[in-house]
């Protein structure tokens, strides 16, 4: 017996964090890389004697830009812990609130952007910034590939939810904040990477380019070594990113607002929105999915409704004839019975009629469920020239009520038919009450013509023709369907039925015109 765990871990299968990556995501991510690497070298070869104009409003921009999509990264990330309570995934998120928050000291450290030497700290600040920025995300990074092993027993449990997001977030901003104030006060004794506001010294490689290389290099193997869900997929694209940036920022052209120097801060860009477009469009797809699974609960619960509507319609249809032919024959008894000298043999005669149609309610009801099911339940052989008279004599009353003549001559060279004769029966009756109430309406001659002939293939075919109004063209289309009826009072479940009882006996119902006016329906039925 599956465990409420077990149940658990089975849902989070399908949580984005926790899906595995397709073929074609793989290969995209591969393509970005090998894209950026031709771009490398472009910059870095043909491009590299390109100089581009200093635009200090370019670098609020950017900065505003990262931080949103980093900002909005980690709210969502941060949704996916909530439901997963996975330890390395609030790690991964604490890690772009990092970024997120490194980006404001950096905008207002950066020389030339609110202030000529910047608005906080000196010369090398916004350099060293940079360095905790693409230091400190790799490091978040490795620390979420290094605890994704232990979530599989270790889950928060849900109460700890709340708490240990706002932990994080406190603990993250902490961080950032104690960072930024080393970046910052401590601008003094640091070592030295900018010569002045524009160019990089010699060391930029060593202090720089090694560190930044070191972290991202390590969380890349790990990530490549544990790599199971899309998330990896594109946090490993990510530190791709961060490696390519390293060259870019120092060749060929060691200072800022180079080629190079714009190329890595589109390039710092595109990596920062590239988990962020991951999960909106994973959501998007799940959303997606499941609108389509409650679209068809909801087409599913609404078949199941018609189907107890149909079944019910069914019920009342099939039973209203042999109800409605007891009451009436209830009535002709007791009338015999209430003479001043009562005519026990026509009331015996009527109660023995009220029993089997009693009777035949009972069968009707025991085959309503086989009737849906197109099935056919306790074969016999019988002929078919006395289920056509037992039928008629079960409809008289209805027949001399409308006046209604009939012509129904025997054929006796038809042979016997092999079937479930009270599914049959029901057939005919339903065609000739149809037929009674189409012209019930309908001033004289008012005809009921039932003939039964052998066609091609060894088949019988019967045919209940009236000369009512018949059926008018746009109605054509939907006699046979169910819930269809063009009279007031109709369930619309007598046709449907005919035809599905037929169709089970390996048979076909169909209509034509009776001219001048009125209907003819046509079954067949093999020969027994």
């Amino acid at each position: 017996m599956a465990t409420s765990q077990d149940t658990e871990l089975q849902e989070q299968n399908f949580i984005l964090t926790s899906l595995s990556p397709s073929r074609a995501q793989k290969r995209l991510a591969l393509g970005i890389v090998g894209c950026l690497l031709i771009a490398l070298y472009l910059i870095t070869g043909p491009l590299s004697g390109i100089q581009l104009a200093s635009l200090n409003s370019f670098v609020p921009v950017y900065a505003t830009a990262m931080f949103v999509t980093d900002s909005i990264t980690a709210i969502l990330l941060y949704a996916q812990f909530s439901l997963l309570r996975s330890r390395a995934i609030l790690v991964i998120a604490s890690g772009y609130l990092f970024t997120a928050l490194i980006i404001i000291p950096y905008v207002l450290a950066f020389p030339g952007v609110f202030a000529p030497r910047g608005v906080v700290g000196g010369l090398q600040t916004a350099a060293w910034l940079y360095v905790l920025w693409h230091c400190g995300f790799p490091l978040f990074v490795l620390g979420y590939a290094l605890s994704k092993d232990q979530d599989a027993g270790r889950r928060l449990s849900r109460g700890m939810v709340r708490f240990a997001i706002l932990r994080s977030i406190a603990l993250t901003t902490a961080v950032a904040i104690a960072g930024a104030l080393i970046c910052i006060y401590d601008e003094a004794i640091l070592p030295s990477i900018m010569i002045d506001q524009y160019r990089f010294s010699p060391a930029w490689p060593y202090l720089v380019g090694a560190p930044i290389a070191a972290t991202c290099g390590s969380a890349l193997i790990f990530l490549w070594l544990r790599r199971r869900s899309i998330l990896d997929l594109w946090l490993a694209v990510v530190m791709c990113l961060y490696l390519i940036e390293i060259p870019l920022s120092y060749y060929p052209i060691p200072i800022r607002f180079s080629a190079g120097w714009y190329a890595v801060r589109v390039i710092g860009f595109f990596s920062s929105s590239i988990v962020l477009t991951v999960l909106l469009y994973e959501l998007t797809s799940l959303y997606g999915g499941l609108l389509a699974a409650l679209q068809g609960q909801r087409r599913e619960r609404e078949a199941r409704l018609l189907t107890g509507d149909a079944v019910a319609a069914s019920i009342a249809h099939e039973l209203r004839q042999p109800l409605t032919a007891m009451t009436t024959t209830g009535d002709a008894g007791l009338r015999f019975l209430d003479r001043a000298t009562p005519n026990l043999d026509k009331a015996k005669e009527a109660f023995r009629r009220i029993v089997a149609d009693g009777h035949r309610a009972g069968v009707l009801i025991e085959t309503i469920r086989t009737s849906f099911k197109s099935d056919v339940r306790e074969r016999t052989s019988f002929d078919l020239n006395e289920l056509v008279q037992e039928s008629l004599a079960i409809a008289r009353a209805d027949l001399q009520k409308y006046a209604i003549i009939v012509d129904a001559d025997a054929n006796r060279q038809l042979p016997k038919v092999k079937g479930n004769r009270v599914q049959l029966q029901q057939v005919f009756l339903n065609l000739v009450m149809n037929a009674v109430e189409a012209m019930a309406a309908k001033e004289e001659p008012r005809i009921l013509s039932v003939k039964s002939e052998i066609c091609e293939g060894e088949r019988i075919m019967i045919s209940v023709a009236d000369t009512g109004p018949g059926i008018e063209l746009p109605n054509l289309e939907r006699v046979f369907n169910p819930l269809f009826t063009t009279k007031s009072d109709g369930m619309g479940m007598g046709l449907s039925i005919c035809r599905a009882i037929v169709e089970a006996h390996e048979g076909r119902m169909w209509f034509t015109r009776n001219p001048p006016g009125g209907a003819v329906f046509h079954f067949t039925l093999p020969a027994g």
